[in-house]
Formats: structure tokens, C-alpha cells, sequence
């Protein structure tokens, strides 16, 4: 077993280097997988102009994607388990890695379904990443500060997330924006070219995010990492009565279905923010429009510091209530009036989601073992497919009613997260009050 072997042939002086440097490392896979999540959003507006998608078509980018994590996260979470947090991290780098590598053949042979194929390769790695890294975040330290260094690690999220953004508008996204009618004029010739150049510009990039993912791979698996990262179970057989004792608490299972939404939304939001500028403010172009997702990611990343620094005097269900409420009513307001009015409202929505991820996340783990933290991280991490199954719908909405009213279902989600911060509120209180001691 791996116990405490390595941590104990540290001597004193190298406390540094064997808790701060792995805790470095782990912090950096918020901005890994940040970078991925985000470069979907421009893969969408891509695909649609390379393979002629509709919007639901278009949105089977974040399906595929988040089939991935919902599949993997439950058997990331028993490796995790069996082996430890460290080996589910380089796992999870690994396919990662080949994931984005594939993107290479993709290209090559222009067939969507391939694409879709490396976005599932590289979210099962991610369901080992963030499988691990959450629930490793959360242990270290007083438990009363979870929800607090946890807030504080996702802020390196949105560092990721506008580094995808600003590869995708500057590396994939051309410039070149025909009409359907300039695509009907063209020869088959022409028109075939112009989307295999559309596809081809995908390739570099990925390639290089493959490499880079390697590298970290390396240097984590080179890394003197504490007892508590290399600690696996010898008794794997006891998984499946955790994962029942887990359905038994009310909390958790409804930080699971808030999960769900939560991711749906977000996802949902940043997805088609692009067409809705684009659609609401006609003649913006496409790497203006992506200009104001990036202005949403970095509202999304001073959300997340101003959160882990309100976290300090407000209880984390009472803000999570507060900001569902004003999320619920940007989207509103994104709905009734489209246009430059309708936009602001939802880059601003993504201020006040910041702190929803990583807070939903520690209150559902809120009170349980080691062994229960682990599994009970997978399951959230599974609800990760509301990006899924809710960005989908989201596009059926758009081909039906138009892309305004598709924000009615991230409203949706904002309500479902204020019913569990009021639950997750009440509970908390229930237990930690005198009179229940």
C-alpha cells in the first residue's frame, strides 16, 4: 500500500515541497479542464459553420461531452478509491491527453462524430480530474472551510476557461462569416474547401493542448505527494453499501439534482451566448461576440475570489440563495428583452454563478466520511450531464421558438438551485444548532 511511505521519508524541511507543490499541481487541473470546458463554447459556433448544423445539432458538442463525465465519474470515483487521488489524476491526464490528439484524425477525415468521439475521450478524463481534485481540495483543512478553499481553487477555473476562449477566438475562429446564400453560389469545389479549412483549424490547437496535458501528467507522476493523496481502500468490495448509505441523505442526493441544473445552466449560458449576440445585435461578428464571453468568464473569475472572500461572513447556503435569485432574474430579463439589454443581463449572470459549482459541491459533502467523500464526489461529478441533456434542449428551444427563449430553461435551473440553498440552509442550521447538540 501506498499509506504514508513516501511522506514519511520526508524530512522536515521539505514541508514545502510535499504539501505545497502537490497542492499547486492540483490547484493547476481547475485550469486545465477549465480550458477544455470553454473551448466547447467555441467549438459550437465552429462546427455549426463547418459541418452546416442546426443549433440542436450544434449543441450535441456539450452532449457528447458531458456523456463523458456522466459515465466515468462513478467508476473515477472506485478507482479513486481503490488506488487513490493521485493515480485518478494521471488517469485522467492520460485520456485527456489522447482525447485532444484525436482531434488530429477528426480533422483529417472532416466527419463530425469523430470530433464528438475525442470531446467524450477527453470528458471521461475529466471526470477522473474532477472526481479527484474536488473532494481532495475539501479534506485539506478545517472542514468548516471547505466551501471557502474550495471557492478559492475554482477561481483558477475561469483562468482556464478564458485561456480556451481566447485560444478559440484567435487560433480556430478565421474570420470568414458566409451567408447561406454566398454558401449556395459556390462550386462544390470551393464550398468543400471552406469547410475542411473550417475543420483543419482545430487541429494545431489540440495538439498542442495534448502535449502540454502530457507534460503535467509527468511532472505530477514525478511529484512527492502526501499520505492522504496516495491512501487507496484495500476493501473495494464495500463501494456498492457506501453508494446506498449516500442515497439515504437527503442533502447530498439534492446537491446532486442542484449539480445537475447548476452545470446546465452554466453550460447552457455560455453556449449560446455567441448566437444570441449575434442574433440579438446583427452585425457583430463572431470573434466580437466571443469577445463578450470572455468578458463573461472574467466576471466569472473575480466572482469566484469575491466569493471565497464573502464566504468569510455569509453562511454558503444564504449566498447561494441570494445569488440564485438574481440569476433567475437576469435570465428573466435576458428573455423579455433580447438585444443589448438581454446580453448584459446574462454576462452579468455569470458574476453571481461563480460561487454555485464549488458551493453546492462542499454542502452536499458536508458531514461525510472519507470513504463517502470520495464516492459521493463521483455522483456529483455524474450530474455534470445536466450540461448535457439541458444545452440540448436549449437548442431545440432556439429551432422552435427562437434563441431568446431558450434562456427560459438555464431560468429554470436558477429556480431549482434556490430550493436547495433554502433546503441546504435549513439542514445545516438543524444540525449545528445548541439545542440539537
Amino acid at each position: 500500500m501506498h499509506d504514508s511511505s513516501e511522506t514519511s521519508r520526508a524530512a522536515p524541511g521539505s514541508l514545502a515541497r510535499t504539501v505545497w507543490v502537490p497542492l499547486a499541481l492540483i490547484v493547476s487541473l481547475f485550469f486545465l479542464w477549465g480550458m477544455a470546458n470553454n473551448l466547447n463554447d467555441i467549438l459550437i459556433k465552429q462546427f455549426k459553420k463547418a459541418f452546416e448544423l442546426s443549433d440542436f445539432q450544434a449543441g450535441l458538442v456539450q452532449s457528447a461531452f458531458y456523456l463523458g463525465y456522466f459515465l466515468f465519474a462513478i467508476p473515477a470515483g472506485m478507482f479513486m478509491r481503490r488506488y487513490s487521488y493521485k493515480a485518478a489524476v494521471l488517469l485522467g491526464l492520460l485520456l485527456y491527453a489522447v482525447g485532444a490528439y484525436l482531434f488530429y484524425p477528426a480533422a483529417a477525415v472532416h466527419t463530425y462524430g469523430f470530433f464528438l468521439l475525442a470531446l467524450f475521450v477527453i470528458a471521461s478524463g475529466l471526470a477522473f480530474l474532477e472526481t479527484a481534485a474536488n473532494p481532495l481540495v475539501t479534506v485539506l483543512g478545517p472542514a468548516e472551510g471547505a466551501a471557502r478553499r474550495l471557492n478559492l481553487a475554482q477561481a483558477f477555473n475561469p483562468l482556464g476557461s478564458i485561456t480556451g476562449v481566447l485560444v478559440g477566438q484567435h487560433f480556430i475562429f478565421s474570420g470568414i462569416e458566409h451567408s447561406a446564400g454566398e454558401i449556395a453560389a459556390m462550386t462544390p469545389q470551393a464550398r468543400e474547401a471552406f469547410y475542411a479549412a473550417e475543420s483543419a483549424a482545430v487541429q494545431t490547437p489540440y495538439l498542442v493542448i495534448g502535449t502540454i496535458v502530457l507534460l503535467w501528467a509527468l511532472l505530477i507522476a514525478l511529484t512527492r505527494f502526501p499520505a492522504a493523496a496516495l491512501r487507496g481502500t484495500a476493501d473495494a468490495g464495500s463501494g456498492s453499501a457506501h453508494f446506498r448509505q449516500l442515497l439515504t441523505r437527503p442533502r447530498f442526493v439534492l446537491a446532486v439534482v442542484a449539480q445537475f441544473f447548476y452545470v446546465g445552466a452554466q453550460v447552457g449560458i455560455w453556449s449560446y451566448l455567441i448566437r444570441y449576440v449575434q442574433d440579438g445585435v446583427p452585425g457583430t461578428t463572431e470573434k466580437a461576440a466571443a469577445g463578450y464571453l470572455t468578458m463573461s468568464l472574467v466576471l466569472f473569475m473575480v466572482g469566484r475570489f469575491l466569493g471565497a472572500f464573502l464566504l468569510r461572513y455569509f453562511a454558503p447556503a444564504r449566498l447561494l440563495a441570494t445569488f440564485a435569485i438574481i440569476n433567475l432574474l437576469l435570465c428573466v430579463l435576458s428573455i423579455a428583452a433580447p438585444g443589448a439589454i438581454g446580453l448584459y443581463a446574462l454576462v452579468a449572470s455569470s458574476l453571481f454563478m461563480s460561487v454555485m459549482f464549488p458551493t453546492i459541491f462542499a454542502l452536499g459533502l458536508d458531514g461525510l466520511n472519507d470513504d463517502e467523500r470520495k464516492l459521493g464526489s463521483s455522483l456529483i461529478v455524474m450530474a455534470i450531464i445536466g450540461g448535457a441533456i439541458l444545452t440540448a434542449l436549449m437548442g431545440a428551444v432556439s429551432d422552435r421558438m427562437g434563441i431568446h427563449w431558450a434562456f427560459s430553461v438555464p431560468a429554470l435551473c436558477f429556480a431549482v438551485i434556490l430550493l436547495f440553498a433554502i433546503r441546504a440552509g435549513a439542514s445545516v442550521a438543524a444540525r449545528t444548532s445548541p439545542s440539537r447538540s
